[in-house]
């Protein structure tokens, strides 16, 4: 699949402004309440002087100023009244357009202080008297007012001082509303009242008309279908109004005005704009002659006259609308675009910048995470990768917010927000105000604001100030020149710091915060105030090219670093305010009623509010009954988009301590590496238009001020290279969100398993959780294919049961999360609150995305109807026949244990009689009949130590044989072990006409299926011999003493591993019998299948005098049997012993080998599946793992061997058939044994499919990474991001993702656990034409597939030496799986085999470790085995005795006690080099915790 292009950056560009017929805005429309009370007209002209006074000297108010002689309240004010030789000052201010205005007022102790750079003094009156404020006298400082103004050329729109005013405290006077208060007192002596100067910064200006913005122009002019443009973004983009203004002539444009605002969708989704706000001229033909009066352009004494030296100029605005808050950038952008309006000529129009910026502009991302924009060789912009968080993106800026209200004022602005009052936040700078209201909203988290939000809120829109419900609105701080804000209402003065409030509407206290908490954030807050005053430099300037190159991660660095800090302190004052709310969570569990998603239905307020603080409870008690804390109760309860971010907050609750006065070392909100590529993508500016050969380039484009854009003047999307295509809806087929992990649980998946590394329980432990983890990520694949979808859930219960039994230590809880979506999907309430139940008693709290799956399966999914009481009945009837039935087994075990007496001692005479009659007649050839039902076989042996079940006995119990000198004389034992081998083996049937019985002959011992006989049934329930068969083992019996010679034996007690051995390696010997050449078979009869497993049991091999028969001894007895025969007898299958699933046998269809084992290239050593486990790093990008030998990192391979028996051109008919249970398999079926040589047997390479002569086998081998469960688990996630869950059932996937099919199939076979993998393999197996079929191979019968775990290779080396179980079964002439290839070293004989073998049995270990290394030599010029020595002894062993007779973990300890012992002579390191250490800890509890594979 093709890479997808990125979002784009900006989706829309807007030009908004006055349009043609715009219809005037009167003012008197903009009050919010129209009985509200006006202010007076805001002035026309800035102050541009201030002076002082001396009265008690005679001086008179100077021309043109204004004297202030009341305070704000309407009090008589007059300084240092009251005392003999005052001076009286009075403070007196001019305005005027003549000098640039005043801008900043300062009061100056004198003697204390020093006057602020920029600041001038005010020490003397106009009439040269001293401009001392304060009374005269000693220990009063002298007094001073200082000022500064703006610069020249400040233009007409530049900020200034508008008005002043005193106010006395003591007179209950309060700062006015937009305000600012000189923190000098003027009147500082001891007498009189404290005065304090105020004064009001703002835009003086007149002749101004007002109107309410329109759309000018767009692109693109057709809407995006995912986000079309609002119709409100022209009133945003000109929050107060696109205006004509009237100037004096030589006005000097201002700069351009930068704002920002954000628009809220009803889903609560965000649209980032920003816009540039520009003045234009405007023609006077177009104005009304009643306008040109309002504007002052026409003589109010001459009717009609127009005035001269004004110019008429227009305010417009360009805006840029994106889903991502990039302001910095936007910025950049939209002043390219003005600049390049106001210059030129150009070659480009302007509308191919616009174009090119939004087409092949994107959003960083991790595959671009730096994107360097040329706009032109003198505009550049670069876009970084946001930090990953888990935080919402927005647009706040902390940085800003605390900048401009300071520690203790943004905690009160945070406890107004908690308890959702009404904020009002204005300042004369509208970018910061959607920057601040942001921040606002984001300091919160986890609560998110309901209530109405209007970052940036227009003049039209004001109304909105007189709502009955809280709301955060910013708006233009010269709303106020002309209204009050309303009584309800808080004000907060971004400008000067300040903020309002009455008496009606009061905020608590701080103190009703948690004590600690608040303390802490206070600390953190000042600490953080104090650095951003020392290094914050103000608002970004232009970036060169050269900047943006090397200095800007710096820059930004300091600046982000800062950023997350202020954020982080308000996460952790939420998180310790929250902390433990989970606990007080109510979950559903039962079916819903009216009113289930009350909050008092969801969560336990009292008792959440009688945990907290009891100073604190008057401030729980709003927050518990507000709106955004209802919202994040249900969240909690039923998930929500959030999902990640809430999981996210309740990893901060469990981390912080609201008890400690100092926060943690570790911060919450950690700055992340955005990616680890250097790549930063740079794009350049759109190409000119080539010119003919010759000529020169003329620029065509030249404008006046912004123009109408012009559609044809835009370049197409496809005639850019290289496009962007708009964003639709993604090609792939994302999945449910349950199966995927946030990123806060792979990173606490990615710490447990770097904890867990270090401790080798924990290692295996966590690898064992991600395995399960793995099948739960496959399991709605597997549910979906199931026959029984809600039996499928059943299953995936029982398998959480098996990992809360088995201690599976989980890395998170996504198999509880996808199980209870399937519940909820499947409508399976009561399985989901068992889930939950589970869950609880496992000690796991769910987490938010958990615990809202789980209510909404019980929420949304429908109960069962009606009372259950027939149901309860049922049940109750049910377990009393089953405690009946319980009660009368004993007395049915009983009477079959007396009828199995009764028919061992019959059975027992009949052997007798059978051998002497075998005896008399051994040159007839008898046939094989049916057998009769009521003579059953019943005796008992082992082959290779492998125990079988008794028919008679209960199911699970088995019946262990004795030791291998144990006496023939307990009969009945004798014959039921060797009825139920046979049993387990398969029933032996005649098939066809009498066969005639070649003694000596084992040849012709054929394993066929069970088939259905007449009526349906299979034939014969139980397993019985013909009666000539019967006869024939009744003369084995009655041979046996006669051959073994051990009837003196009966007595001697149950001997141990050591008198196995012994007896192994000592055993009888004897003549083999000449074999006779099996007869031809009936035309009625399929050819000869394949020799048995019975002909390697009953008939050992030629082998030398000198050693030893496995076979024999391994049968436990001293019988010899090579001289008997059997023919044509068929083997039916046991059901219970070799499949859960009851039915028919046929031999598989399909046989898959899988083995990890890989070998080291470093040092030519195979590495096994535990040392490779325990190598495995604890990292989900890291493929490699270590070697135990030479601890080489290498990447360890799983290999794939698939031995596929069907036809080669399979017919869709026959492809069909070939999972039903009774469709023949070519040449009969074979058994599917359990046991390793049984299995070896069967995979002779000149037998085929259990038939000679039949269709061969096609063998397809590979190999393909080994991956970690960690490394796993996250290819898996990734491909079911991007595919679907759905693309883990198509029979494409073994072929499409081959790496992680495989993987997944060695895991789940090696845990046991059902899925559809191996139906995978046999539909991919049919070609593409079988793949849309029905899907009969999702659940296909298990006996058409076969998968088979292997310890060892699958493929030996030729060139390296044989293992030694390779030698001992070569020795033995077993058949085996594959055979060895290469020539087999002379040192490696018989004899060291039984000497390390009788070493080991013995229980001297270490005697067979130093005879292996002697005879391999050192490492230079002796024998070199990639198999270190205990992997031999190991192999060695298990091939000897049979895996179910070694006991792994005692070998260990004797290994690990002769590797000591041996290490005080040898030195461990000499061991080490020569490869004799036994696995690590790590390792050997990997191999505790999966098991070891059953097969070598």
């Amino acid at each position: 699949m093709a890479e997808e292009r990125p979002p784009r950056l900006v989706d829309y560009f807007v030009v908004a402004g006055l349009a043609g017929n715009g219809a005037p805005i009167p003012e008197e429309t903009w009050v919010p309440e129209p009985s509200g009370p006006l202010r007076p007209p805001r002035p026309a002209e800035p102050i541009t002087d201030v002076a002082v006074i001396a009265r008690a000297l005679g001086e008179e108010v100077p021309q043109g100023y204004t004297c202030i002689q009341a305070s704000a309240g309407g009090h008589p004010l007059e300084l240092s009244a009251g005392l003999l030789g005052g001076t009286q000052p009075v403070i007196c201010y001019r305005r005027g357009r003549d000098k640039p205005p005043l801008v900043e007022l300062g009061v100056l102790y004198e003697g204390k202080e020093r006057p602020k750079p920029g600041f001038q003094v005010l020490d003397t009156t106009p009439y040269s008297h001293s401009a001392n404020l304060a009374p005269p006298g000693p220990g009063h400082p002298r007094t001073y007012l200082t000022y500064r103004r703006a610069a020249e050329g400040a233009g007409l729109h530049a900020l200034g001082i508008t008005d002043l005013c005193l106010v006395l405290p003591s007179k209950g006077e309060g700062t006015p509303h937009t305000y600012c208060r000189l923190p000098r007192n003027l009147n500082p002596g001891m007498w009189g009242p404290a005065v304090y100067l105020c004064y009001k910064v703002g835009l003086a200006k007149a002749n101004t008309l007002v109107y309410e913005a329109e759309l000018l122009g767009r692109y693109p002019e057709e809407d995006n279908e995912a986000f079309p443009l609002p119709e409100s973004v022209p009133v945003f983009c000109l929050p107060m109004g696109a205006t004509i203004e009237c100037w004096p002539a030589q006005t000097k444009y201002p700069v351009p005005v930068f704002s920002t605002f954000v628009l809220t969708g009803a889903a609560g989704d965000k649209v980032y704009g920003a816009a540039l706000q520009f003045y234009e001229a405007f023609p006077r033909a177009r104005l009304s002659e009643r306008q040109a009066r309002a504007l002052g352009l026409l003589s109010a004494v001459e009717r009609g006259r127009a005035l001269g030296g004004r110019a008429v100029r227009s305010r417009r605005a360009i805006a840029v609308l994106s889903r991502w808050p990039a302001f910095p950038a936007f910025r950049a952008f939209l002043t390219f675009l003005y600049r390049y309006s106001v210059s030129g000529p150009h070659r480009l129009p302007l509308e191919a910048h616009i174009s090119h910026f939004i087409h092949n502009v994107p959003f960083p991302s991790p595959q671009r995470p730096r994107i360097l924009v040329q706009m032109s060789p003198y505009d550049n912009l670069l876009l970084c990768q946001p930090v990953s968080s888990p935080l919402p993106l927005s647009g706040a800026s902390f940085l800003q917010l605390l900048q401009s209200l300071g520690p203790e004022l943004a905690i009160t602005l945070l406890l107004a927000v908690l308890t959702e009052h009404k904020l009002l936040v204005h300042s004369l700078r509208p970018d910061l105000l959607t920057s601040v209201c942001e921040a606002l909203v984001s300091m919160i988290f986890p609560l998110h604001w309901q209530c109405p939000y209007i970052p940036l809120c227009p003049l039209v829109l004001a109304d909105v100030l007189s709502a009955p419900v809280p709301f955060i609105v910013g708006i233009h701080s010269s709303y106020f020149d002309l209204h009050d804000p309303p009584a309800d209402v808080i004000c907060v003065d971004l400008d000067t710091n300040t903020l309002f409030q009455t008496e009606e509407k009061k905020l608590l206290s701080p103190r009703t915060l948690p004590r600690r908490p608040y303390k802490v954030l206070l600390a953190t807050l000042t600490n953080l105030y104090q650095q951003l005053d020392q290094t914050y430099t103000g608002p970004e300037e232009e970036a060169s090219l050269e900047f943006l190159l090397t200095d800007y991660e710096a820059v930004c660095g300091r600046r982000a670093r800062l950023e997350r800090e202020v954020q982080g302190a308000f996460l952790r004052f939420m998180a310790c305010l929250l902390k433990g709310y989970r606990v007080f969570l109510r979950p559903l569990t039962q079916a819903p009623s009216e009113g289930a998603r009350d909050v008092d239905n969801l969560f336990f307020l009292q008792g959440f509010l009688k945990s907290r603080e009891r100073s604190s409870h008057k401030l729980y008690s709003q927050l518990l009954h507000t709106q955004m804390f209802s919202q994040f109760i249900e969240e909690c309860s039923f998930g929500s988009a959030r999902h990640a971010a809430l999981e996210f907050f309740d990893s901060c609750v469990e981390k912080v301590h609201p008890e400690q006065e100092k926060p943690e070392p570790t911060p919450l909100v950690e700055l992340e590496e955005l990616s680890g590529s250097e790549l930063t993508v740079f794009i350049t500016p759109p190409e000119e238009p080539a010119l003919p050969e010759g000529s020169e380039s003329t620029p065509q484009y030249c404008y006046d001020g912004f123009p109408e854009l012009r559609a044809e003047l835009f370049e197409s999307l496809q005639e850019q290279p290289g496009a962007l295509p708009v964003p639709g809806p993604s090609r792939s087929a994302p999945s449910s969100p349950a199966p995927r992990r946030t990123k806060q649980e792979m990173k606490v998946a990615q710490r447990m398993a770097q904890k867990s590394a270090a401790v080798p329980e924990l290692w295996a432990r966590c690898l064992l959780g991600h395995c399960y983890g793995l099948w739960f990520l496959c399991l709605p694949a597997y549910v979906r294919s199931a026959p029984s979808r809600v039996q499928a859930l059943h299953t995936a219960y029982h398998v959480l049961r098996q990992m809360e039994s088995g201690k599976v230590v989980l890395p998170d809880e996504v198999c509880y999360r996808v199980l209870m979506q399937l519940c909820s999907h499947y409508g399976q309430p009561v399985l989901s609150v068992r889930v939950m139940l589970e869950m609880r008693q496992a000690g796991i709290v769910p987490n938010t995305i958990t615990y809202g799956y789980y209510n909404k399966a019980v929420l949304e999914s429908k109960w069962p109807s009606g009372t259950p009481g027939g149901r309860l009945r049922w049940a109750k009837l049910r377990n009393v026949v089953l405690g009946a039935a319980q009660f009368r087994q004993p007395l049915r075990e009983r009477q079959q244990q007396q009828q199995q007496q009764q028919q061992q001692q019959q059975q027992q005479q009949q052997e007798q009689v059978s051998a002497h009659q075998e005896a008399g007649s051994s040159q007839a050839e008898p046939y094989l009949e049916r057998p009769s039902p009521t003579r059953p076989l019943q005796r008992q042996t082992t082959w290779a130590g492998r125990s079988l079940r008794d028919p008679a006995s209960p199911p699970g119990r088995l019946v262990k044989s004795g030791s291998l000198g144990s006496a023939r004389g307990a009969q009945p034992t004798v014959e039921a072990g060797v009825a139920h081998m046979i049993e387990a083996l398969g029933v032996l049937e005649p098939r066809g006409s009498p066969v005639p019985w070649h003694d000596g002959s084992l040849s012709d011992l054929s394993l066929t299926g069970e088939e259905p006989l007449p009526g349906g049934s299979p034939g014969g329930s139980g397993s019985a011999l013909s009666a000539q068969s019967t006869e024939a083992l009744e003369g084995l019996s009655g041979r046996g003493p006669k051959a073994g010679g051990r009837q003196d034996e009966a007595g001697t007690p149950r001997r141990g591993l050591g008198a196995r051995l012994q007896q192994l390696l000592t055993p009888s010997r004897h003549s083999p019998a000449s074999r006779i050449p099996p007869p031809e078979l009936p035309p009625d009869l399929p050819p000869p299948a394949r020799r048995s497993p019975m002909d390697s049991l009953l008939h050992p091999r030629e082998r030398p005098g000198s050693t030893a028969s496995e076979s024999s001894a391994s049968l436990g007895s001293e019988w010899d049997l090579s001289e008997s025969s059997l023919s044509n007898l068929s083997l039916r299958r046991s059901s219970e012993r070799l499949s859960d699933t009851p039915g028919s046998f046929q031999s598989p269809s399909l046989e898959i080998l899988l083995s990890s084992c890989s070998l080291c290239r470093a040092c030519d050593s195979l590495v096994y599946d535990e040392e490779i486990m325990a190598g495995w790093a604890p990292d989900d990008s890291n493929l490699n793992t270590t070697c135990p030998f030479c601890a080489c990192p290498f990447v360890p391979l799983l290999s794939v061997q698939t031995l596929d028996s069907r036809p080669s051109v399979p017919s869709p008919k026959s492809a069909g058939a070939s999972g039903s249970k009774d469709a023949p398999v070519p040449g009969g079926p074979g058994p599917v044994l359990s046991d390793r040589r049984l299995c070896l047997a069967l995979d002779e390479p000149q037998l085929c499919n259990g038939h000679m002569g039949g269709a061969s086998r096609r063998v397809e081998s590979g190999a393909w990474a080994y991956l970690s469960p960690l490394v796993l688990r996250k290819e898996l996630e990734s491909l079911v991001e991007n595919e679907g869950s759905e693309v883990l059932a198509l029979p494409e996937l073994p072929s499409a993702h081959p790496i992680i099919f495989w993987n997944l199939l060695w895991y789940f076979q090696r845990l046991r656990l059902p899925s559809i993998l191996p139906g995978l393999v046999l539909a991919s197996c049919d070609g593409p034409s079988h793949s849309q079929a029905p899907s009969p191979w999702l659940t296909p019968d298990p006996a058409s597939v076969q998968v088979r775990l292997l310890w060892d290779v699958l493929t030996p080396d030729p060139n390296s030496c044989p293992p030694l179980y390779v030698l001992w079964r070569v020795h033995s002439q077993i058949p085996q799986r594959v055979v060895w290839p290469g020539p087999v070293p002379a040192s490696l004989s018989l004899a060291l085999l039984e000497s390390v073998l009788r070493h080991v049995g013995l229980n001297e270990v270490h005697k067979a470790v130093g005879l292996l290394l002697e005879t391999l030599g050192p490492p230079p010029t002796g024998l070199h085995l990639q198999r270190g020595i205990y992997r031999e002894i190991l192999f060695l062993t298990m091939a000897a005795l049979g895996k179910d007779h070694v006991d792994i973990v005692a070998f260990d300890k004797k290994y690990k006690s002769a590797f000591n012992k041996l290490a005080s002579s040898m030195g461990k390191e000499e061991l080490r080099h020569r490869r004799a250490q036994m696995p690590t800890p790590k390792a050997i509890d990997c191999r505790k915790c999966f098991g070891a594979p059953p097969e070598c």
